[in-house]
């Protein structure tokens, strides 16, 4: 990005960003590419022993590693959420999770090669999601986290980011400590809202006493980096309601935030259906809590990185878009390069050679599976050379929101504007919009383009636009 590109998305205000009128043109359902090709491409052709020749072929590659460990458990279960878990309060199931986790990491290692003379691949990166990672007891963690280190070369604390999603409801000051003790130096906590209505509307009852008591904590234990995952359009949201909660979360100064917006389709997520339709925002003022939102957020000195992420100016997602180096994988977005992502547990995906692998989301198969000495892989993508070419398109303008057509004519040997001949015509009509800049050698995406950088996007997605049926996704805004 150029020093004109860091000072102008600097100085970028709400009005720069938010135009209501090109948000009603453009906000259809799209991907949010956390992956391309998207994970409903992966098939089953792609299996344990594709995953095992891909480990053994990058063994001594010399890039970083990144691992995610996937915790899937909850103890209650918050109605608007989409994602892979197990509710249960039968906290005893963890324990021979964990063991089936230690297996999988002792097999990993095996492929890679790694032993006492073979350190491997550096760890710059490791991220613990789910469910809920902290559904696990300190013992548990302290466990798993002994393994992955037993079997993996970490970087150093001051080089390598390591974090963990908690929840505070269940979050001692001990487990606080127990957790950087072990390793962690990053923390990411969701609160959504925190009206009383809207906290029970969606089952999840969390006081802005322990929020905050357990993010002070983190502070105070030298927590290097703190994010707050907030939501809108979520029932009974209001502006005047979204403004309490955010003046709380500015007030606390969390280091990103990321603003979320609340896709309520009840029949691919269960748990939504118990949400009344009616209690919900209109879409006139989900919109204004969106614009509102991001108006006091620019304000309170946040920099918009992208989508629905915010930073402050120093800290590393923003350094990181300003020197290009910012990435895009399945926690969102990261400072990290395009290194190998490792991915364990159940439902877990990984993105290593050139290919996705994704873990069996049924417990017994991932658990049959490693009980016979297999990958639990039960499907992925390997990526075509086209692939690879779209793949960094789409990631280049998700993080940069710039392309310049002669680095990928360099590095891919093609004439970008003949290879792309039908998706810049199909641009032009956002360039008559506003959203983006077009010329001979390079794509700019103005300010009123970055909130619906999904739709400019996917104009480069091959298989969006061979229209493929039955797939579904989120409304981009």
């Amino acid at each position: 990005m150029t020093e004109h590109a860091r000072q102008g998305a600097s100085r970028l205000g709400g009005a720069d960003l938010f135009h209501l009128d090109l948000i009603r043109k453009y906000d259809k359902a799209g991907p949010r590419y956390t992956s391309y090709p998207t994970a409903p491409l992966f098939h089953e052709g792609v299996d344990a022993e594709a995953y095992a020749r891909t480990l053994r072929r990058v063994a001594e590659d010399r890039a970083p590693l990144s691992l995610y460990v996937h915790i899937p458990f909850c103890n209650t279960v918050c109605y608007y959420c989409g994602c892979s878990k197990i509710v249960t309060k039968q906290y005893e199931r963890a324990a021979p999770y964990v063991d089936l986790l230690c297996r999988e990491i002792d097999l990993v290692a095996d492929t890679l090669g790694h032993g006492p003379e073979n350190p491997g691949r550096t760890v710059m990166q490791l991220h613990f999601g789910g469910g809920t990672p902290t559904f696990l007891n300190d013992d548990q963690m302290t466990r798993l986290m002994h393994k992955l280190r037993e079997r993996f070369s970490f970087a150093d604390d001051e080089q390598g980011e390591f974090g963990i999603e908690i929840d505070p409801r269940e979050c001692s000051e001990h487990t606080i400590a127990v957790l950087r003790q072990i390793g962690f130096n990053r923390m990411s906590m969701g609160v959504q809202d925190f009206d009383p209505d809207v906290q029970k509307a969606v089952n999840r009852i969390q006081s802005e006493e322990v929020t905050l008591r357990v993010l002070n904590e983190a502070r105070e234990h030298g927590f290097k980096s703190i994010n707050i995952d907030l939501m809108y359009g979520l029932p009974h949201q209001t502006v005047e309601s979204f403004d309490r909660t955010l003046d709380t979360i500015i007030g606390f100064s969390p280091d990103r935030i990321a603003l979320f917006n609340y896709a309520h389709l009840p029949h691919m997520f269960m748990p939504q259906r118990r949400i009344d339709e009616g209690d919900l925002p209109t879409p006139q003022e989900k919109l204004n809590i969106l614009e509102h939102s991001i108006n006091k957020l620019l304000d309170a000195g946040y920099v918009f990185i992208g989508m629905d992420h915010f930073a402050k100016p120093d800290d590393e997602l923003t350094l990181a878009q300003q020197e290009g180096k910012l990435y895009r994988n399945f926690q969102g977005y990261s400072t990290m390069a395009d290194c190998d992502l490792i991915g364990l547990g159940i439902t877990s995906i990984g993105y290593v050679g050139g290919g996705f692998f994704q873990n069996a989301k049924e417990m017994d198969r991932y658990s049959g599976a490693l009980a016979s000495g297999n990958f639990p892989v039960f499907r992925g993508y390997i990526l075509s050379r086209e692939d690879h070419l779209r793949r960094q398109v789409i990631m280049r303008l998700m993080c940069d929101f710039a392309l310049d057509y002669r680095t990928f004519e360099h590095q891919f040997e093609i004439d970008f504007r003949r290879h792309f001949a039908d998706e810049l015509r199909d641009l032009e009509d956002m360039a008559e919009d506003g959203l983006v800049e077009l010329s001979e050698h390079g794509l700019r995406v103005l300010p009123a383009g970055r909130l619906l950088i999904r739709n400019i996007a996917m104009v480069f997605d091959e298989y969006l636009r061979k229209k493929n049926d039955g797939v579904k996704f989120s409304k981009v805004i």
